[in-house]
Parts: structure tokens; sequence; C-alpha cells
């Protein structure tokens, strides 16, 4: 052991001088460690350009979230409004049903035997003549039930 001197005080033990000495670099080198440094800059500054690029993406995902969810309370307005024509619609239909029973009773009210008779003395049809009769009784019978098809469908057709 080269360079011992006597008694070591502290705990602590001397350096010894390593055997190994490293080389110096050349200019090559040093010239390599410098483009190395520009390119290190360069990375750094892609990496920069890249968080940029990817700073954008949660908001995309958000600006399409909210897309999304405008589409789907739009279309659901115009299925409920849809639904509110159809309603008004069968409104509208039963209504015109419920009208048509009732101009079905009144024509029937209006054929009694009674009419009938009241109708056949007013246009001097004769009462012994059966066969006039119901003849006059099938005619104004098909009359009256076709004006009053006639005005279900006007009125169907309205609606």
């Amino acid at each position: 052991m080269a360079g011992y001197n006597g008694y070591q005080y502290e705990t602590s033990p001397r350096k010894i001088r390593p055997e190994y000495e490293p080389r110096k670099t050349s200019a090559k080198k040093r010239a390599s460690n410098v483009n190395k440094a520009k390119k290190v800059t360069k990375n750094t500054a892609n990496k920069k350009v890249k968080k940029a690029k990817y700073n954008y993406k949660p908001v995309v995902y958000i600006m399409l979230g909210f897309a999304m969810l405008f589409t789907i309370s739009y279309r659901y307005s115009l299925i409920n409004e849809k639904y509110n024509q159809k309603e008004n619609i069968k409104l509208q239909v039963s209504a015109v049903q419920k009208q048509n029973e009732q101009l079905k009773v009144s024509i029937e009210n209006s054929l009694n035997l009674n009419s009938v008779e009241k109708s056949a003395e007013e246009k001097d049809y004769k009462k012994d003549n059966a066969e006039d009769v119901f003849a006059a009784f099938d005619k104004m019978l098909s009359s009256i039930i076709n004006k009053a098809e006639e005005d279900a469908k006007s009125i169907i057709k309205k609606w």
C-alpha cells in the first residue's frame, strides 16, 4: 500500500487515487455531444408540440359529449311532438266517430213508420197500395243513408 502514512484518525478512510485515469475526449466527440444537445432541445421542442396536440383531446371529447346530448334531447323533443300530434288526431277521430253514431241514431229516428206515412201523404201516394209505400220507403231510406255517408266522409276528410 503506497501512500499509507501511519495511523488514520477518524472513521473515514483516505481516498486512494484510482489506477484508471479517464482519457480526454476528442474534438469529434465534443461536436457530436453538441449535436446531441441540439437534438435534445429539438426533441424537447417536439415534445412540447406533442403535448400541445394532446391537450385538445379532452376538450374535443367534452364537445362531442355535449353534441351527443344535444342531438338526443332534440330527437326526444321531435318524438314527443309527433306523439302529441298522434294523440290529437286520435281525439279528433273519436269525436268524428261519436258524431257519426249520433247521425245514424237521428237517421233511424227519422225513418220511423209515421214519418214515412206523412211523406207518402204529402206526395200523394196511395195508402192502399203497399208496394208503392215500400218502394217510396226504400228510395227515401237509400237517399238518407247516402247523404249521411257523404256527410261522414266529408267530415273525415276535413280532419
